[in-house]
C-alpha cells in the first residue's frame, strides 16, 4: 500500500515539473500561467491609466512582494508539494470511501446540461463555498492568524489579490473538494470558473473605479472590496466577504460601504509590528497558532 502512495508523490512531482515546464513554453487557450501574465497586465494597465487613488505610486508598496506570491501561489507552491500532497489525500480519501462500497462521488451530474448553464452552476456553488470558508478565515482565530498575511496589505492594487499564506490554498480546496466533486464539472470546465475568478478578483483589488450601477449588487468591485481591507470596521469579524459576487454580502446582511473608501486606511489591529517580508509572513502564524 505505500508503495502506491510513494509512485502517487513522485509522479505528481514529475509531472507537475514537465506541467508547469509546458505552461511557460507553450501557448494554449488553457494555460494558467500566460492567463496570469496577460490578465495581471490588463489591469496593471487600467491603474495606470485610470488610477482610483490617483496619488498611490505607480510601483506601489509591496508591489514586487505581491507580485511574487502571485506567481508562488499560483505554481511555485504545487511545486514546492501541495501538488504532491494533495494528489496523496485525495487518494486516501477514495480509499477511506472504498470501504464503505463507495467508489464514485458524484452524486448529481450535469454532463447532460448545456455548456452555459454547467458554468452558471459551478461559478455560483463555488464561489458560495468561498464566500464561506472565506468568513470562516476571519470567525476561527486559529484561521485568521493566517489570514493576517493578505489583510497586511496597506497599498491596494491587483496583485494584492494573491497576496496570502499557502494554509488558505489547502483550506480553500479541502472545503470546496467534497461539494464540488458530487457534481460532474470536467477540466475544461474549471478552467474557464477559475479563470473568471482570477480576473474578477484582480478587478476587486485593483486601484480602479469603475461604476457598476445594478449589477453593483451582483458583482464586487474595487469600492466594496477596499472595506473589507479597512483597518478600522463596525463589526468585530468584516464586512464584504464576497469573493467574485456581492450578492451573498447584500443577501445575508454582511455588506458595509458607508462612503467611498478611497483614502481609507487599509489593515488591522497592530499591523504595524507584522513582518514585511514573505519568509517572515510565512513563519509569522506558525508561531502563533503552536
Amino acid at each position: 500500500m505505500i508503495e502506491k502512495y510513494l509512485k502517487i508523490i513522485n509522479d505528481s512531482f514529475v509531472g507537475y515539473y514537465n506541467y508547469l515546464i509546458s505552461e511557460i513554453f507553450t501557448f494554449s487557450w488553457h494555460n494558467y500561467f500566460w492567463a496570469l501574465i496577460f490578465i495581471s497586465l490588463f489591469f496593471y494597465s487600467l491603474e495606470l491609466i485610470k488610477p482610483w487613488r490617483k496619488d498611490q505610486p505607480k510601483i506601489r508598496h509591496d508591489f514586487w512582494l505581491d507580485g511574487f506570491y502571485m506567481f508562488f501561489n499560483f505554481f511555485i507552491l504545487s511545486l514546492i508539494g501541495y501538488n504532491a500532497i494533495s494528489n496523496v489525500f485525495v487518494e486516501l480519501f477514495n480509499d477511506f470511501l472504498a470501504l464503505f462500497g463507495i467508489t464514485n462521488l458524484v452524486a448529481i451530474s450535469v454532463e447532460s446540461l448545456a455548456t452555459v448553464y454547467k458554468l452558471l452552476i459551478m461559478f455560483f456553488l463555488r464561489d458560495f463555498i468561498q464566500w464561506n470558508v472565506h468568513r470562516l478565515l476571519h470567525r476561527v482565530d486559529f484561521l485568521w492568524e493566517f489570514h493576517k498575511v493578505h489583510h497586511s496589505v496597506k497599498q491596494m492594487g491587483f496583485a494584492a489579490h494573491l497576496r496570502y499564506h499557502w494554509m488558505e490554498t489547502i483550506v480553500y480546496r479541502s472545503l470546496e473538494y467534497i461539494p464540488l466533486g458530487m457534481i460532474g464539472f470536467g477540466l475544461q470546465d474549471f478552467f474557464i470558473v477559475h479563470i473568471v475568478g482570477l480576473s474578477v478578483g484582480h478587478f476587486n483589488h485593483a486601484n480602479f473605479k469603475m461604476p457598476l450601477g445594478p449589477l453593483k449588487y451582483i458583482l464586487n468591485n474595487p469600492q466594496m472590496h477596499i472595506w473589507h481591507h479597512a483597518k478600522e470596521l463596525p463589526k468585530k469579524y468584516g464586512v464584504n466577504f464576497g469573493i467574485s459576487l456581492s450578492l451573498w454580502d447584500y443577501l445575508f446582511k454582511s455588506d458595509y460601504i458607508p462612503y467611498d473608501g478611497r483614502d481609507i486606511e487599509l489593515g488591522f489591529e497592530n499591523d504595524e509590528v507584522f513582518p514585511k517580508t514573505f519568509i517572515t509572513q510565512e513563519i509569522y502564524p506558525l508561531n502563533k497558532v503552536k
